[in-house]
């Protein structure tokens, strides 16, 4: 389990349209993600890798995505 001191902002729309879209995941698969990351006050990332949900190939694009974004 992923815990942060600090509570984790909430995924942005582009992020999530990116998963959906970019990585074809599924509504159920995010929705457990969104929910587990909000329990953990973990990056949704992060906890959609560690439940299996994106492969670690899957986690590094959506990693550089988000880099490409800021």
């Amino acid at each position: 389990m992923v815990i942060a001191t600090s509570p984790q902002p909430g995924p942005s729309p582009a992020l999530l349209r990116y998963l959906r879209q970019g990585l074809g995941l599924s509504e159920s698969a995010l929705s457990l993600g969104l929910k587990q990351a909000q329990v953990e006050q973990a990056p949704l990332p992060v906890v959609l890798w560690r439940f299996g949900l994106i492969s670690l190939d899957q986690l590094d694009q959506v990693l550089t995505w988000q880099d490409r974004q800021e």
